[in-house]
């Protein structure tokens, strides 16, 4: 239920911000009597494509905390939450950041996450099921794999990438139907019509997102890379793959992370078939172990 009224309000607050953004620009309505105004539509487009991204990376903090039902350690109840805060702290500093926001989500399931909408505004979470599951300096590397992604900027960038990819889908969408609708009234058929204009808007919506999916999720894999070299530079190469290792065992278990966070979490399970591979926000385990073993080997 939760879920269902964080997704609800986030595009309440996107239609709204967009609408004022609009108005406030004085754009015109970009379907008219002539057809389409570009200018008009491109605006349309990119406030609309931008206001979903940047709105759900601003609230990305309060959503995942309420997703997940995290629990953000502010005064240590015990030895370990104290060695986790440390150990973030630590991390953070190497890595040249502010300290984010530490917590533990209740999951059976070894994984973390992180989130924020800027470096030194950010979170890091694990799992109950990593924390007892894992050695110390494998959950030390699975924290410097998150500050990586912190530091690296890794949800900003994807927030950026996914609004213009955004803008781009809706765009080309409605020119594909005001193309189809011009060809249909050249027959002098009376064209699409209203409804039938938005019905090929939305499949044509489909087939771009598709598109644009696929284009940010190897974005994701190419960062999820990354943020494994940063993990193991703070950590070590050895208790990065040690890590990845540990948690490739565990990818038979249910995964419990919100559909809104996966991108952000340490794993998401293994995928193998092509089209899984392609939509996939994260590499397999085996070939981020591999990357990993060979950059040691290079060094």
């Amino acid at each position: 239920m939760m879920r269902i009224i964080l997704f609800l309000a986030t595009n309440l607050a996107v239609v709204l911000v967009a609408s004022i953004t609009l108005r406030l620009l004085g754009v015109e309505p970009y379907l008219n009597a002539n057809g389409l105004n570009m200018n008009s539509l491109l605006i349309f487009c990119f406030v609309f494509g931008m206001a979903g991204s940047l709105i759900s990376l601003l609230l990305s903090k309060k959503m995942a905390k309420m997703s997940t039902r995290a629990h953000v350690i502010t005064q240590p109840r015990d030895a370990n939450e104290r060695w986790l805060l440390d150990t973030v702290a630590e991390l953070a500093r190497d890595a040249g950041i502010k300290t984010p926001e530490v917590a533990i989500f209740p999951a059976q399931q070894s994984n973390a996450f992180a989130t924020g909408w800027k470096k030194d505004d950010a979170l890091v979470a694990v799992s109950e099921g990593l924390l007892t599951r894992m050695r110390p300096e494998e959950i030390r590397a699975v924290l410097a794999h998150e500050i990586g992604h912190v530091a690296n900027g890794d949800m900003v960038t994807l927030a950026l990438i996914q609004g213009v990819l955004n803008t781009f889908v809706m765009f080309f969408a409605r020119v594909v139907a005001q193309l189809v609708d011009s060809f249909l009234r050249r027959d002098d058929n009376g064209g699409l019509g209203f409804m039938g204009y938005f019905v090929v808007v939305i499949v044509a919506e489909i087939v771009f997102g598709l598109v644009a999916s696929i284009i940010v999720a190897w974005f994701s894999r190419f960062r999820e890379y990354r943020a494994d070299a940063a993990g193991a530079k703070l950590a070590g190469s050895g208790a990065m793959i040690n890590a990845l290792a540990r948690l490739k065992a565990e990818t038979q278990m249910p995964d419990q992370m919100p559909d809104t966070l996966t991108a952000f979490a340490i794993t998401t399970g293994q995928t193998r078939k092509i089209m899984e591979r392609l939509f996939a926000s994260h590499p397999p385990l085996d070939d981020r172990i591999r990357a990993l073993k060979e950059s040691a080997y290079r060094q």
